[in-house]
């Protein structure tokens, strides 16, 4: 395999790299602004200049490499025995003239600067820099731009890299962007009537390197030194997409990429960048309810487990089975916790997976690219992150009884409740971002009741809701920050993610809800139980053949190596 020198470590490449990508690839720092995995190449920057020597194709002996000018390792393929140097002191000299050139109208924003702790200029001009600027001139000046329902641009931070230019050419295939001027009066703008409005439109917020490009929802909220990364995935729609939750002390202020080249490469869509508000929604179910003279009242745990518990087994005594419905918004874990328990009080329970939310047809982007293409990024139109793991599982539960061994559907649920004796009580889940759309046909099924008696109800949810008023327990459940657990996305990969802050009030993960009703309903004594989502993987994979993939096949985050600061951080 061909091999290259890259600051004096020696590194094994594929034919056709780029030199930059070999770095990258192992480790090597070599500064870079315009450069990105995912965009075409510019080589505009020119921060990444190097020093090349190739070997002669006769002689062998290592020669300047085209002419010994400084080249740009990002647009230079790699050379088989070639030596590249970007420490040497014609490079850093180069360096050091670019930060300076970039510096001249940069303006000295970084106290106020959302992007101060991760910009890349703010660090060059630490390690590549120089100690002092010669420039005495009046600075340039530039306004405030709005772009669009997301972004501001800070246009005298603009360091022209056009990364945010490319990426809506290239990847969104919207060319809402622009560079107009020329000289100190270029700058990047938007095209007279089009904002930035695209579906992705806030990973350019991502992509820009020095803070002209700044998110609305996170402007001046909370210093990122703060925040603590928790690597997560999108609970939002079914395309699984790799994200990293960004909190602190218990509240989250920001959900950002993950690179996962298998399924959402660098970026992901708006609805799950901004989806996740509803976590800290003032409409959160927050401690355990019991209907009392048909009003609600506030309880404690143990005493809605004992009522819960009292009320299903009662209910199913006068006939009929218990039916649980499993939100396809829940994890695998908290499905197999919920259906062991259904089973567990009623052997013959009817088992369902909830309404999956569907908007439009899924969508490809760039505009017009194949659906094939493996460059294109695409857009589900399926808005549940864990149907089809759900189903998989209440199938492996279902299987094993004697009755009821088909998981039925939303609409075969509502069937099945419509038929007078075929089933006595109800357990619900939801944790739905929008619980406004509860079905009208549910809530009169519910109402409608069974053999001249209610449907005996337990709803465990997480925001108010119309279900809310026909239940008669309420449990409040977890978000998806507030838990771990695994989802099976469109792709059927399954992927584990990671609570990130305490749960909400009293609330509690619906796995650990079913499991500790479970107790309840079996014993009559209410026990606290540690829920754990890799144990509850094991016991699923080895007790029913049909999830042995939950053993092996899961994909477990991969924590990166958060770059701590050189000064002391103290929180007040």
């Amino acid at each position: 395999m061909p091999t290259i020198t890259i600051n004096g470590v020696k590194c094994q490449f594929t034919p056709g790299q780029m030199i930059l990508q070999i770095a990258n690839a192992n480790g090597l720092a070599i500064p870079q602004y315009c450069y990105h995995d995912g965009l075409s190449i510019v080589a505009s920057c020119r921060i990444c200049l190097g020093e090349c020597w190739a070997p002669n194709p006769k002689t062998n002996a290592l020669e300047p490499y085209m002419g010994g000018k400084l080249l740009p390792t990002c647009q230079t393929a790699a050379v088989d025995g070639m030596v590249v140097s970007t420490e040497s002191p014609k490079a850093v000299q180069n360096q050091k003239a670019v930060m300076e050139y970039l510096l001249i109208n940069h303006p000295l924003d970084c106290p106020v600067c959302d992007q101060a702790g991760e910009c890349l200029l703010q660090d060059y001009s630490y390690q590549y820099g120089r100690g002092v600027s010669r420039f005495e001139e009046q600075k340039v000046k530039q306004p405030k731009k709005d772009l669009g329902p997301h972004i501001y641009l800070y246009a005298d931070r603009c360091i022209m890299c056009s990364r945010c230019v490319r990426f809506t050419r290239e990847v969104t295939g919207t060319s809402e962007l622009l560079i107009q001027g020329r000289g100190n009066k270029e700058e990047i703008d938007v095209f007279p009537g089009r904002p930035l409005d695209n579906e992705l439109s806030g990973n350019v917020a991502d992509l820009c390197p020095v803070g002209a490009l700044l998110d609305k929802d996170f402007l001046f909220v909370q210093r990122v030194w703060f925040l603590k990364e928790t690597p997560s995935i999108d609970p939002i729609t079914a395309s699984g997409d790799n994200i990293t939750l960004h909190h602190n002390d218990g509240t989250i202020y920001r959900v950002k990429p993950r690179t996962n080249m298998s399924v959402n490469r660098w970026w992901i869509t708006d609805e799950v960048r901004y989806g996740w508000k509803f976590v800290h929604s003032k409409d959160r179910l927050t401690t355990p309810q019991r209907r009392q003279f048909g009003l609600l009242v506030e309880s404690e745990w143990n005493r809605a487990y004992h009522e819960a518990a009292d009320g299903l087994l009662k209910a199913t005594e006068i006939g009929g089975n218990l039916a649980l419905l499993v939100s396809p918004m829940l994890s695998c874990e908290d499905a197999y916790a919920l259906a062991t328990m259904a089973r567990a009080i009623d052997p013959d329970a009817v088992l369902a997976v909830g309404p999956i939310p569907v908007r439009g047809e899924d969508k490809i982007l760039p505009k017009g690219a194949k659906a094939d293409d493996p460059k294109a990024f695409r857009i589900y139109a399926e808005k549940a992150p864990n149907a089809r793991g759900v189903r998989r599982v209440l199938e492996a539960v279902a299987s094993r009884g004697e009755s009821n061994t088909k998981v039925l559907s939303y609409d075969q649920f509502l069937g099945l409740l419509k038929k007078d004796g075929a089933v006595s009580a109800l357990i619900l889940t939801g944790n739905y971002p929008d619980p406004s759309r509860a079905d009208d046909e549910l809530l009169a099924s519910i109402s409608r009741g069974h053999a001249g008696h209610q449907r005996f109800t337990v709803l465990i949810d997480t925001l108010q809701s119309r279900l809310v008023d026909e239940a008669d327990i309420i449990l409040p459940g977890a978000t998806f920050a507030e838990k771990s657990g695994t989802f099976q996305n469109a792709r059927d990969m399954l992927q584990a993610f990671e609570s990130a802050i305490p749960c909400v009030g009293q609330s509690r993960p619906e796995g650990r809800i079913a499991a500790e009703l479970a107790v309840v309903a079996e014993t009559g004594e209410a026990a606290a139980i540690t829920f754990n989502a890799a144990d509850v993987r094991s016991q699923m994979a080895s007790a029913h053949p049909g999830l042995a993939a939950f053993a092996t096949e899961v994909r477990l985050p991969a924590h990166e190596v958060q770059q701590q600061p050189d000064m002391q951080v103290v929180e007040l």
